[in-house]
């Protein structure tokens, strides 16, 4: 599912137009991408938490040539789904 699939089933499901869905759905995820910039976790019970991560810089290689390169360190964005989301996906 993308984007406009999560949009049509969340219009049907409220009976809303899927404008005004697709709104909500941004400002949600805008909120959502807000909140883990600014260093804060998100959560979500029953479905799951949000969180920053972080990857040191290391030494990687080239599959093409071999050679060897360095990776800088990122922040990395983490999802640890909740007890109801893992049981949901596991009950089908």
């Amino acid at each position: 599912m993308n984007k406009q699939g999560l949009i049509d089933a969340v219009a049907d499901r409220t009976g809303r137009s899927k404008a005004a869905t697709g709104d909500a759905i941004d400002a949600v995820l805008e909120a959502i991408m807000r909140a883990l910039s600014a260093g804060d976790a998100l959560h979500l019970v029953g479905f799951g938490s949000f969180s920053r991560g972080q990857r040191a810089a290391r030494t990687g290689r080239n599959p093409a040539t071999g050679a060897e390169i360095q990776i800088a360190a990122a922040r990395t964005v983490k999802f640890t789904a909740g007890k109801a989301f893992k049981d949901a996906v596991n009950a089908s």
